[in-house]
């Protein structure tokens, strides 16, 4: 395992670095893999490696995902907008190899992440959107803790049409009865 940070049974999450660049932007230019992210521009590599060079200077916590056993990097999860008064955060993932989706490593990605930021950064409230057409993430993000707490009227553009937004959340009392 290299660099790792947060490690679970079968990934571990560490700091991404500019070599992870290319495949970063591979996935981030892949309309299966998009369509799930609110992401509708190309991405090139300089922009890519522009970002991971700067990850640290904002208030966000970005990580890659890697296999255990290959140390195969698969995709990033992370908490952005860290409100250290509010004790909040936004959380966002994406698997960005196709492969290894439906294997649950998002789900062990997630609960990774939440851990950290209740155990560890002391957060009271983790919350995400997710459209509504994206029914295996809601279920996924259902697996780790987050309740459905409202929705954006068609608030995102796809595919021609508008669709809805769905807001969820986890509190850290929700997720100390989850994981008990």
């Amino acid at each position: 395992m290299i660099n790792r940070f947060l490690v679970g049974t079968n990934i571990y999450l560490r700091p991404l670095e500019r070599p992870d660049a290319p495949a970063l932007v591979t996935w981030l230019n892949e309309p299966e893999v998009t369509h799930f992210l609110n992401a509708h521009k190309p991405m090139t590599v300089r922009a890519e490696e522009e970002f991971i060079d700067h990850i640290d200077e904002g208030d966000d916590l970005v990580l890659g995902i890697v296999l255990r056993e290959g140390d195969r990097l698969i995709g990033v999860a992370g908490l952005h907008q860290i409100d250290q008064r509010c004790r909040r955060a936004a959380f966002g993932i994406f698997v960005g190899d196709k492969t290894q989706w439906g294997k649950g490593f998002g789900t062990e990605a997630t609960r990774l992440i939440l851990g950290h930021a209740f155990q560890t950064l002391n957060l009271n409230r983790v919350w995400l959107h997710v459209f509504e057409y994206n029914a295996r993430g809601v279920r996924a993000y259902e697996k780790a803790g987050f309740r459905r707490e409202g929705v954006l009227p068609q608030d995102t553009f796809r595919d021609g049409r508008y669709w809805d937004t769905i807001t969820m959340a986890v509190l850290r009392e929700e997720w100390r009865k989850e994981i008990a």
